[in-house]
C-alpha cells in the first residue's frame, strides 16, 4: 500500500495546524485554505482513524484525548520532514557565520571552536567580532552571540549564562599600592572602564557607599578585553568575568584580591531567527555551545561560598 494511503500527510498537516492554533480559521489562514477545506480534511482524518479529534464548542474547539496523544508525534514528524528538506538543499561543505560580542568572541569562542569543528568537519565557521546589534534581515549572519538583558522579541533567544565578575589587577600594581586588603582600597588605583554599571553593582554588594568614579577617565573602555589588557599591563584595576580570564587568574598574571564576586541581569545570549531553528548547522551549533558554556561555567565560576 502506498504511503499516502496509509498516512494521510495532507490531513495530518491540517490537523497539526488546527490543534496548534486551537481553531479552524487561524489554521486555514496559515495554510492558505478555506475553512471548509480544513473541516473536510479533519473529517477525512477522523474517518481514517475512527476517532473524534476535536470537540466543537461555541467560538472555539477543544482537543480530544486522541488529538492530545497524536499532536506531539505529528509535530515532531513534520519537524523531521523539514529537516530532511533542509538537508537536501545544504551543500556538503557549508559556512556558519557567527556575529559575536568582542570579548566572548576572542576570550571564549575562538578558544573553544575547535571542538565544534572536529564534530562537524563539513561546516566552516566565519566568526566576526561585532559591537552592534545584528539585523538578520540585512546582515548575512546565521547566529548572533549578544551581550545584554534579553530575551529580545522577534528572535529565538537562548541564555548561555550570566557570568560572575570581580575586580582584577596585576600583582605588581597591588603591591605598589601597599596592598589591597579592603574593597575601598581599590579607589586608590586607576579604575579601568569606570563608567560600567558593574562597578557600582560590585561596590554596593561589597558594602561600600557608592563611590564617585567620574574622575577615572583615563581608561574609558567599554569592551572587557581592552579593560583586561590594560589591567595586565598594570595600568589599573578592571571589572572582569571569571570565565574569560580563568587562565590569567590561575597563572597569577591577574589577581582578584577579595573573596567576593557578584553578577547581574546581563547575560550572554545565543540569538537567531525563529524561522531557522531547524536549520541543521544552527541546531548543531546551538546544542554544542549550550553544553560547552555550561561545562566551562562549572569549571571557572567561583563557588557560592565566595559570593
Amino acid at each position: 500500500m502506498k504511503l499516502s494511503r496509509r498516512v494521510p500527510l495532507n490531513a495530518l498537516r491540517v490537523f497539526e495546524a488546527v490543534a496548534r492554533h486551537g481553531g479552524f480559521s487561524r489554521a486555514a489562514e496559515e495554510l492558505g485554505m478555506t475553512q471548509t477545506a480544513v473541516s473536510y480534511q479533519i473529517k477525512l482524518l477522523e474517518e481514517h482513524i475512527g476517532e473524534q479529534l476535536f470537540l466543537r464548542q461555541p467560538r472555539r474547539i477543544v482537543n480530544t484525548e486522541t488529538a492530545e496523544r497524536m499532536l506531539p508525534s505529528v509535530s515532531k514528524g513534520f519537524e523531521h520532514l523539514g529537516d530532511a528538506m533542509l538537508a537536501a538543499v545544504q551543500p556538503s561543505s557549508q559556512t556558519l557565520e557567527i556575529h559575536s560580542s568582542p570579548t566572548f568572541a576572542s576570550h571564549w569562542l575562538a578558544r573553544n571552536l575547535g571542538s565544534f569543528q572536529l564534530a562537524w568537519p563539513g561546516t566552516a565557521v566565519r566568526l566576526l567580532r561585532v559591537s552592534k546589534i545584528t539585523d538578520f534581515n540585512r546582515d548575512p549572519a546565521d547566529i548572533s552571540i549578544r551581550w545584554g538583558v534579553g530575551p529580545w522579541p522577534e528572535q529565538e533567544c537562548h541564555l548561555l549564562g550570566r557570568f560572575s565578575f570581580a575586580p582584577m589587577l596585576s600583582p605588581a600594581l597591588a603591591a605598589s599600592a601597599g596592598g589591597i586588603t579592603e574593597p575601598r582600597h581599590l579607589l586608590r588605583l586607576p579604575i579601568i572602564g569606570a563608567q560600567q554599571d558593574s562597578w557600582q553593582t560590585w561596590f554596593a554588594s561589597a558594602g561600600v557607599e557608592p563611590p564617585d568614579l567620574s574622575v577615572h577617565k583615563r581608561h574609558n573602555y567599554i569592551e572587557q578585553d581592552l579593560c583586561a589588557n590594560a589591567a595586565l599591563a598594570g595600568q589599573g584595576v578592571a571589572m572582569l568575568n571569571h570565565i574569560y580570564f580563568a587562565e590569567e587568574l590561575a597563572s597569577g598574571r591577574l589577581i582578584a584580591p577579595f573573596n567576593h564576586h557578584c553578577s547581574d541581569d546581563i547575560g550572554i545570549w545565543l540569538v537567531h531567527p525563529a524561522s531557522r531553528r531547524n536549520n541543521p548547522k544552527i541546531k548543531a551549533f546551538r546544542e554544542w555551545i549550550l553544553a560547552a558554556v555550561s561545562a566551562d561555567m562549572q569549571r571557572t565560576e567561583p563557588s557560592a561560598a565566595g559570593s
